[in-house]
């Protein structure tokens, strides 16, 4: 229970996983939910102390989670929408980055 003169719980991005939920096993290639948020990428953070995000909680927070995963996923560069193969611009100049509908044009 929180105390009236306490500071609200806040919902912030997991500091083990950095809100992907998971690792991947560097050399083995296994990945694996993280323990500190069971998978979510988030946790409950109170007076500096973080706690897992309940199951039975969800459906309360779940407006803010998908907030926040919205910005998280933004920092990586993601805009809303998939680019074509041929407008990504890490295929430039390969057989993928022509648009086949411009008769081989890459634009």
């Amino acid at each position: 229970m929180v105390a009236a003169d306490s500071p609200k719980s806040s919902i912030v991005r997991c500091p083990s996983c950095e809100g992907f939920g998971w690792f991947v096993d560097d050399f083995g290639g296994e990945s694996a939910d993280c323990d500190w948020c069971v998978g979510l990428g988030y946790v409950y953070r109170h007076d500096g102390r973080d706690s897992a995000i309940p199951k039975a909680d969800f459906e309360t927070v779940a407006e803010e989670l998908e907030a926040l995963e919205h910005e998280r996923l933004r920092e990586l560069g993601y805009q809303g929408a998939a680019k074509k193969p041929w407008q990504q611009q890490i295929r430039t100049n390969t057989q993928l980055g022509r648009n086949p509908y411009n008769d081989g044009d890459s634009v």
